[in-house]
């Protein structure tokens, strides 16, 4: 099952292989990957990394969604909830969030307004008591971001030799 959510100015739709040259697109800019990658990723890499949101819709009900903009359909970026077993301690025990906007759409809101729909559309679905997200310490947006919609540190660790901050968010559902 997958699900699409809209809100004001947005409609997410599970991320899909109509996708794939967008996605493909964004993933090669290194002001979007610097925090996330460090680098710019090839075709043959986002096409695993959509294979495995494709998947995650199949396997587990949820996902990554593309965020487009409702008038004109322009491709932002993606928000998703994700179970993807880091090898990290202390180990994520809760649904995973994750998010990246296009850097010529970002300061606009668009993040926090797909974000937002997500952590609603997890809170109502999924009945856990929280969700959480890990940002690069240096990612200053995606912090703040992450505290506007209540998240709050809870470790700090390492994740595939990067230093990595982990933050936690009750469930407003719980």
């Amino acid at each position: 099952m997958t699900t699409t959510l809209s809100t004001e100015r947005l409609v997410l739709t599970p991320a899909g292989v109509d996708d794939f040259t967008e996605i493909a697109a964004l993933w090669k800019k290194l002001d979007f990957t610097q925090f996330i990658m460090g680098r710019a990723l090839s075709d043959e890499e986002v096409w695993f990394r959509l294979l495995r949101d494709l998947g995650h819709w199949t396997a587990l009900g949820h996902g990554n969604w593309s965020i487009r903009l409702k008038h004109g359909g322009a491709y932002l970026g993606s928000v998703g909830v994700l179970n993807y077993r880091r090898e990290m301690t202390p180990a994520f025990d809760a649904p995973e969030l994750g998010w990246g906007v296009d850097p010529a759409y970002q300061g606009r809101g668009y993040a926090a307004e797909a974000l937002t729909a997500a952590l609603a559309w997890a809170d109502r679905t999924l009945g856990a008591a929280r969700t959480v997200c890990m940002i690069a310490p240096d990612n200053l947006p995606s912090l703040k971001l992450a505290a506007r919609v209540g998240y709050r540190p809870y470790a700090e660790t390492t994740y595939n030799d990067h230093l990595v901050r982990l933050f936690e968010r009750p469930s407003i559902a719980a």
